[in-house]
C-alpha cells in the first residue's frame, strides 16, 4: 500500500445496533483510505457455544443471584444508576457517566488506520476480539478494491479507536473474501516470559533432532479445524443428557465408563526412547487407518 494512503485514512460510523439476518450489526459506518470511501457494517466474527450452565444452591436447586448493594445506605442498586469513581490517597473522586462520555476519545467515532504494515510483523499472541466487515452500499467495488490492495501488497492494516470507554488497537487484514477487523493487546498487556530452566544451556543432539523431525512428519497434515470438537462441552452434554434419561439412577460411572482406561503421558525419562516410541506408535497407527 503506498505511504500516502495512510495520511487521514479512517473508519467513521455511529455506533447504531442494527439486526440482519442470523447476525446482529454492533456498528455501522465508512472505512476511508485516501479519498475512497467504503460504507461497512460490523458483525462480531466469534460466538460461544458453550453448554449455559447457572449457580444454584445445593441442597434445594434455587438460583444464586447477584445483587448490586451500597455499602453506605445498604440499598440495591439498578445498574443504571451506577457511576465510576477513582480513589487518590483516600479520596474518591466520582465520575458520571456524563463526564466520561464528554472525552474527546469516547466521542470519537473514527476508527484511525494509523500505518500499514507487512502482515508477518503481527504477533499472533497480540490477536483478540475478531470483526467482520460486511459492504454496506450498492457497489462492493471500493470493499473489494480495498481487500485485493491489502492482498496484493500483504499489508495488515493496524487501526486505532474507542469503543466502550476504551482505547483500542486492531488489525484490519483479509480472510478469504471479507475483511476482518481484529482487536490487538497493547505491548503492555503481553507478559514477558522468565522461565530460570531456559537460561541454563541445554545440548541436543543431532540423533534426537532427527528423531523428534520424524516424530513431527509422522503427525503431519493440513489444518481442518472442522476435525476438531469442544470434547469437554460434549462430555458435559451427554453428562447432562445421561441424568435427563435416567434420573435418579444415574451414574457416573457407567455413562463414561469407556474413557476411563484412557492411556495417560507420564513424565519423560529416557527421551531417546519415548522419542522411538513415538515415532513407531504414530507410524503403526498411520499404517492401520491407511489400511
Amino acid at each position: 500500500m503506498p505511504s500516502e494512503y495512510a495520511a487521514g485514512t479512517s473508519l467513521v460510523g455511529s455506533a447504531a445496533l442494527v439486526c440482519t439476518g442470523a447476525m446482529r450489526t454492533i456498528w455501522k459506518g465508512a472505512l476511508t483510505f485516501g479519498l475512497v470511501n467504503v460504507p461497512v457494517k460490523v458483525y462480531s466474527a466469534t460466538e460461544d457455544h458453550d453448554v449455559p450452565l447457572h449457580q444454584v444452591h445445593g441442597e434445594d436447586g434455587g438460583r444464586i443471584r447477584y445483587q448490586r448493594t451500597c455499602e453506605v445506605c445498604g440499598q440495591v442498586v439498578p445498574f443504571a444508576d451506577i457511576d465510576r469513581a477513582y480513589v487518590d490517597d483516600g479520596q474518591t473522586i466520582l465520575l458520571t457517566k456524563d463526564d466520561l462520555a464528554a472525552l474527546p476519545a469516547e466521542r470519537s467515532r473514527e476508527i484511525d488506520v494509523v500505518e500499514f504494515v507487512p502482515s508477518d510483523q503481527v504477533d499472533l499472541l497480540t490477536l483478540d476480539k475478531a470483526y467482520y466487515l460486511e459492504p454496506d452500499s450498492s457497489s462492493p467495488k471500493a470493499y473489494v478494491l480495498l481487500r485485493r490492495t491489502l492482498e496484493a501488497t500483504d499489508r495488515t492494516a493496524i487501526v486505532r479507536f474507542t469503543l466502550r470507554q476504551k482505547t483500542r488497537l486492531a488489525a484490519l487484514r483479509v480472510r478469504g473474501d471479507v475483511l476482518v477487523l481484529q482487536t490487538l493487546l497493547w505491548a503492555d498487556e503481553v507478559r514477558e516470559p522468565a522461565f530460570p530452566a531456559l537460561d541454563e544451556p541445554v545440548k541436543i543432539s543431532d540423533k534426537e533432532l532427527e528423531l523428534s523431525a520424524s516424530l513431527v512428519e509422522s503427525f503431519s497434515g493440513d489444518f481442518d479445524p472442522e476435525t476438531f470438537v469442544d470434547e469437554y462441552q460434549a462430555e458435559l452434554r451427554t453428562l447432562i443428557d445421561a441424568k435427563i434419561e435416567k434420573g435418579e439412577g444415574f451414574e457416573v460411572s457407567e455413562t463414561f465408563a469407556a474413557s476411563d482406561g484412557a492411556e495417560k503421558g507420564g513424565e519423560v525419562i529416557d527421551l531417546m526412547e519415548a522419542l522411538r516410541a513415538s515415532v513407531e506408535r504414530s507410524r503403526a497407527a498411520r499404517a492401520k487407518d491407511a489400511g
